[in-house]
């Protein structure tokens, strides 16, 4: 058994069990690659691939566990190299950032400038996703940290930080009804309701809420987008519910939000990264910077 045995088996994972792209990715032609995988199942005793005919489908059991394995030593290679660069004070470099269009644009622009300050010959590399994907992203080493409020909590291998918790309002048309007497879930559930995609920036919390009033969560459009909400409110298609954060008084001038805090439960902002990650000094500072937006975000909030 060598390294590029085991490095071929990850990037059978990475490629889907494209046999050819694996062998590419390591500089070896298909016919190298297959040779390799025989030779190592020879030396397991065991086979680690699924197959039907010629086809490579999944990983065997013992396929699956080495595969754990193998996860584990490429974190520890990973975290070598960094530890080298940052020995060396190396300020060339990548900052990998996986996060939603809500954080993206209402939490990092201040961190971000405050980085580039900092560290100008750093390249930030951001990617907008799904809460699920974007933990997809970290365990696959195509993103250093996480930003998002949904779904961290239930991954035991992240090290979470909260940031700042918030909450949601309704945001309608200036004169609208529901700025005119009390709010309540049964007469915001008796308009049309536009908010996030299931998974997206407190939904979850928006559910559970009017689950608990027995009420029906009746959404005609759901989005990612605080924005894309906000424009469909504009056209008259019903009352938006996004983050307090996305309401900007100055852009959003000709329309008005309604604060619904009491009644659906606060969310919170979490930074998440692996635990066994070897966090380089560039990333501690951006995630102090983070922290400090953060709490001034709580304070103005």
């Amino acid at each position: 058994m060598n390294f590029s045995q085991l490095e071929l088996l990850r990037l059978l994972d990475e490629t889907k069990f494209n046999l050819s792209k694996a062998g590419e990715k390591l500089g070896i032609v298909q016919s190298a690659a297959s040779r390799q995988i025989q030779l190592l199942e020879e030396e397991f005793g065991s086979p680690v691939l699924l197959r039907a005919g010629k086809k490579i489908t999944g990983f065997t059991p013992l396929g699956a566990r080495i595969m754990a394995e193998i996860e584990h030593i490429d974190l520890a290679r990973r975290n070598m190299q960094t530890i080298a660069k940052d020995y060396r004070d190396n300020r060339n470099g990548t900052l990998h950032i996986a996060t939603t269009h809500t954080q993206a644009k209402y939490l990092l622009p201040n961190p971000i400038r405050n980085f580039r300050l900092q560290y100008p010959g750093i390249k930030i590399y951001m990617v907008q996703s799904s809460p699920g994907e974007i933990i997809d992203l970290l365990h696959h080493h195509k993103a250093d940290i996480a930003i998002c409020t949904e779904k961290l909590d239930a991954d035991d291998r992240l090290v979470i930080t909260p940031c700042y918790d918030w909450h949601h309002v309704a945001i309608v048309p200036k004169n609208h009804p529901l700025t005119m007497s009390g709010i309540s879930l049964e007469r915001l559930a008796s308009f049309p309701l536009l908010t996030y995609s299931p998974g997206y920036t407190g939904r979850s919390n928006i559910e559970k809420a009017f689950k608990s009033a027995g009420l029906n969560l009746d959404v005609m459009l759901s989005a990612a987008d605080s924005d894309v909400i906000k424009t469909y409110v504009r056209l008259g298609l019903g009352v938006g519910i996004i983050a307090s954060t996305s309401y900007e008084p100055g852009n959003d001038s000709d329309l008005q939000a309604v604060d619904l805090s009491q009644h659906i439960p606060r969310s919170r902002t979490k930074v998440a990264y692996l635990k066994e990650l070897y966090l380089p000094s560039y990333l501690k500072y951006f995630i102090g910077e983070l922290l400090t937006q953060s709490n001034q975000t709580v304070t103005k909030s």
